[in-house]
């Protein structure tokens, strides 16, 4: 089942060391899921985005050959138009998705193509991100069996 153990993370405002798949009131880039990256200080970012005490939880994630996974190397035409039916609230069969994350600046610009404000040359143009993003959502109780916690650190929000 292993190959390439990776650690990943998970900014929140709760230790979670048993993740779970939870809908929310609006679809996200790859729809409902428990969401991760690997780029730690974004986990800082997500557990601090709210004026309370955050956590960012780290797990090792063992890659598993047998689920479905869709993998975006970088922003493509795909990731766009999955994007936009995810966000659309379409649903999917992976159980992982991982790829650039369509961060607030980039959310704007796919609201704006879904509403026919903007052509898709005019999003390519504007697209262009302020530093690199990653996310990896797990979609389904398989997928989250890959994660193994390993621990969290507490980051205080300081208005910053």
């Amino acid at each position: 089942m292993t190959q390439n153990p990776k650690t990943i993370y998970h900014g929140s405002q709760q230790i979670v060391k048993l993740p779970e798949i939870r809908s929310a009131k609006y679809s996200k880039d790859f729809a409902f899921g428990f969401y991760c990256t690997a780029r730690k200080e974004q986990a800082i970012r997500w557990a601090t985005r709210f004026p309370i005490t955050g956590y960012v939880n780290e797990y090792l994630y063992l890659e598993n050959p047998n689920l479905k996974v869709r993998h975006f190397e970088t922003m493509t035409e795909d990731w766009l138009d999955f994007i936009v039916f995810c966000r659309n609230g379409g649903n999917h069969d992976y159980d992982i998705v991982e790829g650039p994350m369509a961060n607030d600046t980039i959310f704007n610009y796919i609201q704006d193509f879904i509403d026919g404000n903007i052509s898709r040359e005019a999003f390519w143009a504007l697209a262009k991100f302020k530093r690199p993003t990653h996310q990896i959502c797990f979609h389904t109780t398989e997928a989250l069996k890959t994660l193994i916690f390993r621990g969290c650190e507490k980051y205080e929000n300081n208005g910053q």
